[in-house]
């Protein structure tokens, strides 16, 4: 055999561990896929900015590994999200993808995604099927699963003694999700359940039949654009103040800048409110708000806790990535949640409150959300006894 003289073999093993400190030194990939730009762009860009903030709270690292967040906009389109998660993982070598807004394009991508081998730490849409049976070891939750969101107000509906009460929804699986979590906890009569083109910009004529049947209270699920449009034109038939509007996801941090005053008196249920009263949170309202002048939302709130969920992971791992390590950290749940108590299921779903949320006058006589207590208690999915993942 060869022998390297010894002035090529001290260049060669330099050239190596130059090679090895530089792959050490290769910052963490992070994608961030969710919904953008139009009416319910809103949302994901909610999300976006408080992840992003969450990585500035920690020094611009995660688990203090340098974090470079490759950042897709999926347009609410299904097709386009499964594209653009190839696209992250397999171009981009994506380590963790994060976000997804909306529960149709979560349907298509959390096969994909974590059938790769690829950790989905989803902070929003949290469809009923990858809840129970459908779920992945793979998969982590920082929101809740769709059922979950929308028990509390039928809890609170319960509770208030309405027995006739209203139920619309945009068609698709959030939607569907939506009136039947409501269903699981109100159980009084439903008197219908309509559900309308999602994106659709005019409910008048929804809004006239349901009138017509003079429910006691009506129950919606509207998110962004479609939020705004339905309770001003449910102002505009002046029935807001008359016919109780409960709601999730309808009037929130996204869609009451837009509404402010008109949406004064709505009902809605929520794992999150900014008047939270938590160091925690009361650290990531004021800085959300000083840097991008607005208040945040239970979207931007779920995906600050996933910034910081990954970073209490990674500390755990020593910025490494094996598969299951880093799920045994993930599962420990190891941070403060800005909305309060958090634990994970045996699912990856979350153990949380959920709060009845009021839009009312603050002290500066501003509409704002205001916490008006828990309704649901340290409450869990009804699916994580479908999950049979080890």
């Amino acid at each position: 055999m060869m022998k390297l003289p010894v002035k090529s073999f001290s260049l060669a093993c330099v050239l190596a561990l130059t090679s090895v400190g530089s792959y050490a030194q290769q910052p963490l990939k992070i994608g961030f896929l969710g919904t953008l730009s139009g009416p319910a762009g809103a949302l994901g860009q909610d999300q976006y900015d408080a992840f992003m903030l969450g990585i500035d709270h920690l020094g611009g690292k995660l688990g203090n590994s340098t974090v470079q967040v490759l950042k897709e906009d999926d347009q609410l389109k299904p097709d386009l999200g499964v594209e653009l998660a190839k696209k992250l993982i397999e171009k981009e070598k994506v380590n963790i993808i994060t976000g997804v807004t909306f529960s149709n394009v979560m349907m298509a991508v959390h096969k994909p995604i974590t059938d790769a081998g690829v950790f989905l730490i989803g902070s929003n849409a949290g469809p009923t099927p990858i809840t129970g049976k459908g779920c992945s070891p793979m998969y982590f939750s920082t929101s809740w699963n769709n059922d979950s969101l929308h028990e509390s107000m039928g809890a609170y509906a319960r509770e208030q003694g309405y027995k006739r009460v209203y139920l619309m929804a945009p068609n698709y699986q959030a939607g569907k999700d939506a009136l039947a979590g409501f269903k699981t906890q109100y159980k009084g009569a439903a008197l219908d359940e309509v559900y309308t083109q999602i994106n659709q910009p005019d409910y008048s004529a929804e809004i006239a039949q349901m009138q017509a049947a003079k429910p006691d209270a009506v129950y919606v699920f509207y998110p962004g654009g479609m939020g705004v449009n339905f309770v001003k034109q449910y102002q505009q038939a002046g029935l807001l103040g008359k016919v109780p509007l409960l709601s999730a996801s309808t009037v929130d941090g996204t869609t009451l800048p837009a509404l402010k005053d008109i949406a004064l008196g709505v009902i809605t249920s929520s794992p999150y409110s900014p008047d939270i009263d938590n160091p925690q949170n009361k650290k990531f309202v004021d800085d959300f708000r000083k840097k991008y002048n607005r208040v945040p939302s239970l979207y931007a709130a779920q995906s600050y806790d996933a910034a910081m969920l990954l970073n209490s992971a990674l500390l755990k791992t020593q910025g490494k990535i094996d598969r299951e390590p880093l799920r045994a950290a993930l599962k420990q749940a190891n941070f403060k949640s800005v909305a309060g108590p958090f634990k994970f299921n045996s699912n990856q779903f979350p153990i949380r409150n959920f709060y009845r949320v009021d839009v009312a006058k603050d002290s500066s006589g501003q509409a704002a959300l205001v916490n008006k207590g828990v309704v649901l208690k340290d409450h869990a999915d009804a699916y994580a006894s479908q999950c049979t993942m080890n």
